[in-house]
C-alpha cells in the first residue's frame, strides 16, 4: 500500500512539474471539486495571499502558485497528498488558526468558506495549468483589486431616456433625471434669477454680481440670456483666479519651506501666475499635466513650460533634517503623493513601507512612481535650494522649477518596512500596474540627454486618452466645485475606502466628453452650467419628505447653500465696498497680521512686514502664503492646508467664525469704506442711504420691512453714537453700523 501511494505521489509530482492541470488526489470516491476561479482563487485571495504570496511569504509558505503550495513551508507541504483531510493547510483554518488572530480575536473564516477548501483538497485540489495568483487581481470586501471600478476603460454611454423631457437640457439632466424618476423623485424648480446668477457669479469668477448686473439678468427674458452669462464669465480674466484657488489647494501650494526656519521659497508667485494663466487660456488638460511634471523634459520647452514643474518644488522643505540621507525618501514620498492624488485621484504614498492595503498598489509600485523624481532628488540641496535643483542649473534666473541633476541617476533601491538601512531589489521607473492594459517600459534618454525623461514618459502615461483615472479624477472635481460635492464625493480617492460615484455613467459620459474634446475644460464647465441640473433651486415642494429618503442629496435632487470660502469672502468684502484691486500676477502681498499672531516668534518684526495697505486691496488668491503664519481669519474660515494635497476643504461652523466677522478689524474697515460709499453714492435721507448700502451689499433692494428695522437701527445707533469721541459723526458710525450688519447677514455669506 505504501509502495503503491509512494507511487501515485512521484506521479502527481511529475505532472505538477510539467504544468499539467490535474488534482493532487482522486478517487472514484472524491467528491465533485469547487471551480478553482470562482471558489478557491477567491478564498486563497481574501483570506490568505497577503501574508504568503511569492515575495517575503510569510512561514516561507507561498500560495500564490502550485509550486508554491507542493513545496510548503517552514511547517512542511500545505496539503497532504495521501491523506488529504490531514492536510497542513486545511487543519490550521479549521482550527481557526488561520487567518491569524486580529487584536487577539481569531478570524476564523466562514463554514462555506472552509467546506469549500475541504472539498476542494478532497476532490484532488485542481489547479489550472499556469495559473498564478495574484493579491491584487480581484476585489475583496476588505480591498480593491484591479477589477475596481475607477481602473476599468471609461466608456461613453448613451444617456437614458427619461419620461419628463420638458425637465431636460443637455444630456447631463438626462442621467440625474433618470435616476430620480426610478427613485419616485422629481428635480427641485429652477432657482429665482437673482439667485441664479449669483449662483454662477460666485462659481466662475469668485465674486458677486452687481445690482446693476443682477437686474439686467433679471429683465433679459431672451432664449441666450443664461447663455450669454456664462460665456462671460468664461472669458473673464476672473475665471482663471478663482479656479487657479482650487488647483493650488490641490498642490499644497505655499511660498515658503516650513519647519522652524521657514524660509521663503524664491518666485513661487510665478507657478500661481502659470496657472491661473493656464486656465484663463483654456489650455487643454492633457497639456496642463504634461508641463507640470516635465515642462522641462518636452521638446521645445521654455520658460513658461518650465515654470510649471514647479508644482514638483512646492512642497515643505527641512534644510536641516535630523538624517540628511533619510530626508531624501521623505522628499520623494511627498512628490509621490501629491502626484498621485492630485492627478489620479489615489494615495499611492501608503505603499513605501508594504504593500497597499486597500488598493492594488504593491510596494514596487511606489518605488516605481519614486524613481521617476530619484534623478532630481537624491543629492541633499542646501537651503538656498529649498530641496531642488537651482534656477541657474534650469537656465532660468527667476524661475523655481525642477529637472533631473543627470541622466544616469544612482539606482534605487526598494526599502523593506521603509527604512533606508534596510535595502531591497533595485526598482525601475515604470508605471502603475494597477492599470495591466497601459502597462509600458520606460525607454533609456537619447544620447547627450541632460534629463531622464523619466518623468515626460509618467505624464504622457496619465494622459493617454485611454487612462482610466485622469479623465474621472479631473471631471469630478470641476462638478465638484459647481456642486458642492463631487459625483465621487471622496475626491483625492477614487479607491477601494473612497466613495463610490453616485452616477456611475454620467462620470464616464463627462470623462469622454473632455477626452473628445481635446481635453479642454471650459466647454465642460459649460455643459455643466447650461444643464437644468445646475440651475435647480436649493429648495423643493417636496423637501421634508425627500431628506427622510435622501438627506444627502445623493440623487441631486436640489442645489446645495454653500458658504464663501475664505477668499471669496474677503473678496467679496472688498468688492461692495468698491476698494477691490483687480491687478493681477506678480509678487504676492503681505496682510496685515494681528499682533497677537506674532506672538511667540523670536524676531516679530523680521518674520513678518506687512505690505503697504493699498497693495492689502488686492484678491486674496494674491496673499503671501507663509506656512508658518497663516492669517488668523483665513484659518478661521476653512482656507486649505499647505502641507498635504487638499481635494476638498473642510466646511466648519464654529463661534470663531461669528466673532471674527463681528469683531476682527479688517471686517470693521470695510463696513466703514461702505458706508462712505453709501454716503458719497446716496442722496442724505435715511431711506436712499438704506436702499443703496442694500443694492451694494445684497444686490438687492430691501424689502419694506427691512426699511423699517434699517431705519430703526440707525436711529437707536446715532443715540448711542451721540457722545462719541471717535471724531465721526454719529450719523456716519451708525451708518457703518448698518454696514457691518449686512456683513455679518447670512445672505452676504451664503450663496444658494
Amino acid at each position: 500500500m505504501h509502495f503503491r501511494l509512494n507511487i501515485l505521489k512521484a506521479l502527481v509530482v511529475s505532472c505538477f512539474s510539467s504544468s499539467l492541470s490535474v488534482g493532487i488526489f482522486a478517487s472514484a470516491e472524491t467528491p465533485t471539486s469547487p471551480d478553482f476561479n470562482q471558489h478557491i482563487a477567491t478564498i486563497l485571495i481574501n483570506r490568505c495571499l497577503e501574508c504568503h504570496q511569492e515575495r517575503d511569504p510569510s512561514g516561507n509558505l507561498d500560495l500564490s502558485s502550485l509550486k508554491g503550495v507542493l513545496k510548503g513551508g517552514d511547517d512542511g507541504p500545505a496539503i497532504a497528498l495521501d491523506e488529504p483531510l490531514k492536510s497542513h493547510l486545511l487543519n490550521r483554518i479549521e482550527a481557526g488558526e488561520m487567518p491569524p488572530k486580529l487584536k487577539g480575536v481569531p478570524q476564523r473564516l466562514p463554514d462555506t468558506e472552509i467546506d469549500l477548501l475541504r472539498t476542494w483538497i478532497q476532490s484532488g485540489a485542481k489547479w489550472p495549468e499556469n495559473r498564478r495568483l495574484d493579491l491584487y487581481e480581484l476585489t475583496s470586501d476588505i480591498r480593491g483589486g484591479r477589477d475596481w471600478w475607477s481602473l476599468q476603460p471609461v466608456q461613453k454611454p448613451v444617456p437614458p431616456t427619461v419620461q419628463h423631457t420638458d425637465l431636460v437640457s443637455n444630456p447631463i439632466d438626462n442621467f440625474i433625471l433618470a435616476k430620480l424618476e426610478n427613485a419616485n423623485m422629481k428635480p427641485a424648480p429652477l432657482a429665482e434669477r437673482r439667485q441664479l446668477i449669483r449662483r454662477v457669479y460666485y462659481d466662475v469668477i469668485g465674486l458677486a454680481p452687481s445690482y446693476e448686473q443682477i437686474e439686467a439678468f433679471g429683465a433679459d427674458e431672451s432664449d441666450t440670456a443664461w447663455e450669454s452669462v456664462v460665456d462671460s464669465l468664461l472669458a473673464s480674466p476672473h475665471f482663471g483666479e478663482k479656479w487657479a484657488r482650487h488647483w493650488l489647494d490641490l498642490v499644497r501650494f505655499a511660498e515658503t519651506a516650513g519647519y522652524e526656519r521657514d524660509q521663503e521659497k524664491p518666485f513661487a508667485w510665478r507657478y500661481r501666475d502659470w496657472v491661473v494663466n493656464a486656465f484663463n487660456d483654456d489650455m487643454p488638460y492633457d497639456q496642463f499635466v504634461v508641463q507640470q511634471m516635465a515642462g522641462d523634459e518636452i521638446p521645445h520647452s521654455t520658460e513658461s513650460t518650465t515654470i510649471g514643474t514647479g508644482l514638483l518644488r512646492l512642497g515643505t522643505w527641512n534644510d536641516e533634517p535630523n538624517d540628511p540621507q533619510d530626508y531624501k525618501y521623505e522628499r520623494l514620498e511627498d512628490l509621490v503623493h501629491v502626484t498621485s492624488s492630485a492627478f489620479l485621484g489615489l494615495s499611492v504614498k501608503c505603499a513605501r513601507c508594504h504593500d497597499h492595503k486597500f488598493d492594488p498598489i504593491p510596494q514596487t509600485d511606489y518605488y516605481r512612481m519614486a524613481a521617476i523624481f530619484w534623478p532630481g532628488a537624491i543629492e541633499p540641496r542646501s537651503s538656498a535650494h529649498n530641496g531642488g535643483p537651482t534656477p541657474q542649473e534650469l537656465g532660468y534666473e527667476s524661475v523655481l522649477g525642477w529637472t533631473d541633476l543627470n541622466a544616469s541617476p544612482k539606482p534605487l533601491h526598494l526599502l523593506k518596512q521603509g527604512e533606508r538601512h534596510k535595502p531591497g531589489e533595485v526598482v525601475e521607473a515604470g508605471v502603475l500596474t494597477a492599470i495591466p492594459s497601459l502597462l509600458k517600459a520606460f525607454e533609456a534618454p537619447p544620447t547627450n540627454a541632460k534629463s531622464t525623461t523619466r518623468r515626460l514618459q509618467y505624464a504622457q502615461w496619465m494622459t493617454n486618452p485611454k487612462h482610466p483615472l485622469t479623465p474621472r479624477v479631473l471631471v469630478n472635481r470641476i462638478w465638484q466645485h459647481h456642486f458642492g460635492q463631487g459625483l465621487v464625493r471622496t475626491p483625492n480617492n477614487f479607491g477601494y475606502r473612497g466613495a463610490p460615484p453616485t452616477h456611475p455613467q454620467l462620470l464616464d459620459w463627462l470623462a469622454s466628453d473632455l477626452i473628445q474634446g481635446d481635453w479642454k475644460m471650459k466647454s465642460l464647465h459649460k455643459k455643466i452650467l447650461m444643464s437644468r441640473t445646475y440651475r435647480q433651486s436649493t429648495t423643493h415642494p417636496d423637501y421634508a419628505a425627500y431628506q427622510d429618503k435622501d438627506a444627502a442629496n445623493h440623487h441631486i435632487w436640489h442645489a446645495e447653500r454653500r458658504r464663501l470660502d475664505a477668499e471669496a469672502l474677503r473678496d467679496s468684502m472688498l468688492h461692495i465696498t468698491g476698494e477691490l484691486d483687480y491687478t493681477m500676477g506678480g509678487p504676492s502681498f503681505r496682510s496685515t497680521m494681528n499682533p497677537d499672531a506674532l506672538k511667540g516668534l523670536s524676531r516679530k518684526d523680521a518674520a513678518w512686514q506687512a505690505s503697504p495697505s493699498k497693495q492689502q486691496l488686492r484678491r486674496s488668491l494674491y496673499m503671501y502664503s507663509k506656512r508658518g503664519l497663516l492669517l488668523p481669519m483665513m484659518t478661521t474660515f476653512n482656507f486649505s492646508d499647505t502641507i498635504s494635497p487638499c481635494g476638498q476643504r473642510d466646511v466648519t461652523t464654529a463661534p470663531t467664525q461669528a466673532l471674527a466677522l463681528m469683531n476682527n478689524s479688517f471686517t470693521h474697515s470695510r463696513s466703514t469704506a461702505l458706508a462712505q460709499r453709501v454716503k458719497e453714492s446716496a442722496n442724505a435721507t435715511p431711506n436712499d442711504r438704506v436702499r443703496m448700502a442694500w443694492q451694494f451689499a445684497l444686490g438687492r433692494t430691501p424689502k419694506p420691512s427691512e426699511i423699517a428695522l434699517a431705519l430703526n437701527h440707525l436711529s437707536e445707533q446715532q443715540t448711542r453714537f451721540k457722545d462719541s469721541a471717535s471724531g465721526n459723526s454719529p450719523e456716519d458710525l451708525a451708518l457703518a453700523s448698518l454696514c457691518h450688519v449686512l456683513i455679518n447677514s447670512n445672505e452676504f455669506i451664503y450663496v444658494d
